[in-house]
This record gives C-alpha cells, structure tokens and sequence, in this order.
C-alpha cells in the first residue's frame, strides 16, 4: 500500500491531475441485502428451484428464502380499508417466539387470545406478472376483522373435540350394572360358573387398542398446531 500511494504520488507530480481520479466509483455498489431484495420471490416454481442456468443473484435469494418458514404468514394490515394487505413469511426468531401462530400475525399487534386461522388468496405482482396462491394467517378478533373488510375469508381453525358426555354417562351405567351383578351365578338357572381357572380359556383373547408412536405424535401435533 505504501508503494501503491508513491507511484500515485510520482504520477500526480510528474503528470498532474486530482487524487480523486483515483477514487473508485461506489455508486453501484450492492450488498448482500440489496441483492436479495432485488430478486426476492414470495414463491418460488419447482422447476425454477432446480434450474442449474441462474445468476449467482437468484442463487443467493433462493438461498435466503429455502430458509424461511411458510406455514403462517406475517401481515401489515396498515391499508385494509383500500383492500392493500402486505404478506410475507417468517423468520426463525418469528418462529421461535411464536410470532405468527401463538401471538397475533399483525406486525402491529402481540394479542395471544381469541386467535382464528384464515386462508387468504394472496394476489401479488412479480417478475411483471400477477401471481396467486393460497396463505394461511393468524390473527385476533380486531385484526381478522380487518382482513376481512373487503372480502370474507375462509376461517380454518381446526376445532379442538370436546369429549360426548352422553356415552360417558351410558359407559358407566353399564359398568355399575356389571359391578351389581352376582358373578357366581347365571341369569336363568342360577347355576354356578365354571370355575376361572377353567373358564379363562373359554374368552375370547382380548385385543389392547395401543396406538403407535406415529399416532402419538399426529394427536400431539393436532392439538398444537390450532
């Protein structure tokens, strides 16, 4: 670098000229980010993710979306009276904090309670093109009555059962009827039962309804992700 500033030194000396002639042109340089946002996709095709032909500028934004999450939605609901809704996807602090899915998909808005699930079909323009596909978001009483101002949305929320109380209650009649029943003699002639050693062998073998470690996790998740 200290030769590099004599000969620029000598140069000016011996044929004149300004220092900032030497000054390289920034004007068009781009980071990382400006990069990304130029060719970022809310949604990227198949056959585009797979395309071997791209600029390294796709590389990089395919890159920064396959790590975003697209289960649910952030909204900016800033515009919902002239029917402007903003969407994009998560980022994995979002995730981690329950951004989006436990606390109201709003980015103006931490509500917990009351949350509805809503399938929206976002419309969007891209690469000089209108483009649709189907989004889920979560959002609270307030909000979810924003989005739906000018068109009514499709409310998804999965209902959690609520147990039947009525075969609860017939299930235990029966078994106290069973329980004040007389084991050791029959209905008709009063004749005592086999004994059980013996009479064992006469029932059928009963079959233990277990349910998998699949079906385990299915269960856990259904009523996690409401």
């Amino acid at each position: 670098y200290q030769r590099h500033k004599k000969l620029v030194n000598d140069y000016l000396f011996l044929y004149g000229g300004k220092r900032s002639d030497f000054t390289r042109d920034s004007s068009k340089d781009k980071t990382d980010h400006d990069v990304i946002k130029e060719n970022h996709r809310f949604l990227w095709e198949e056959e585009e993710s797979e395309k071997s032909g791209r600029s390294w500028e796709e590389k990089l934004a395919y890159k920064y979306w396959s790590k975003l999450y697209k289960e649910y939605t952030i909204c900016d609901l800033a515009k919902y009276k002239e029917n402007k809704i903003a969407l994009r996807w998560r980022i994995e602090k979002e995730v981690i904090s329950g951004k989006g899915q436990f606390i109201c998909s709003n980015t103006k808005c931490d509500e917990r309670e009351g949350l509805r699930t809503w399938e929206v079909n976002f419309k969007y323009t891209e690469g000089g093109g209108m483009r649709n596909t189907l989004v889920k978001s979560r959002l609270c009483p307030e909000c979810s009555y924003k989005l739906n101002y000018r068109h009514k949305k499709r409310d998804v929320t999965k209902k959690i059962k609520k147990p039947d109380r009525r075969k609860d209650k017939m299930k235990k009649i029966k078994s106290e009827e069973i329980e004040t029943s007389d084991p050791s003699t029959s209905s008709r002639g009063g004749n005592p039962r086999p004994d059980d050693d013996d009479h064992i062998w006469t029932k059928p073998i009963p079959v233990e309804d277990t349910k998998s470690r699949e079906d385990e996790f299915e269960d856990y998740f259904d009523g996690l992700f409401l």
